[in-house]
């Protein structure tokens, strides 16, 4: 809450100092913005609704048996199949990832998580291969799911440790 005040406080003073300068282009600036905002809601409130009825239906049991510490090399795997054919923002990964360590999700299951859903597309595939061509789009995706699961691998060997 300190952190969010704290920020919002930020903005509200580079904004004044923006807007003493150069008013035209803060305006500008700030239309720009809004227009972002009303762009991107209906995604954030789908995945905000999404993630809500997630965990209202995944009690941390449930996140645990499947992703979970003891869940082993087949949490990592179904945590990658999942982020692989999963498409959300990056900017709502992290505190997915967050959300899902609080409610008993392994820490190596859940950067195997992370690093398919940045990295891997399957659901954007067809439009991938149009772009950039079969070869290139197979490639890509093969060696971000095998990346993946070295991160992965490192992370369970230096977790120990720490």
């Amino acid at each position: 809450m300190m952190q969010s005040m704290i920020l919002y406080s930020v903005i509200v003073i580079l904004t004044s100092i923006s807007w003493l300068n150069d008013r035209k282009k803060t305006k500008k600036a700030i239309i720009k913005a809004k227009n972002m905002l009303i762009k991107l809601a209906p995604e954030l409130l789908a995945i905000l609704l999404f993630v809500g009825l997630s965990l209202a239906v995944l009690t941390p049991d449930v996140i645990s048996s499947f992703i979970g510490e003891q869940s082993g090399l087949i949490g990592v795997v179904l945590a990658s199949i999942v982020g692989s054919f999963a498409m959300l923002p990056s900017f709502v990964v992290f505190p997915l990832a967050s959300t899902l360590v609080e409610n008993g999700a392994g820490l190596v299951q859940v950067s195997a998580l992370i690093a398919t859903l940045v990295s891997v597309g399957f659901a954007s595939l067809p439009m991938e291969r149009r772009i950039f061509g079969k070869e290139f789009t197979y490639l890509r995706n093969l060696s971000a799911v095998v990346m993946a699961f070295v991160f992965a691998f490192v992370i369970w060997v230096v977790l120990p440790w720490l």
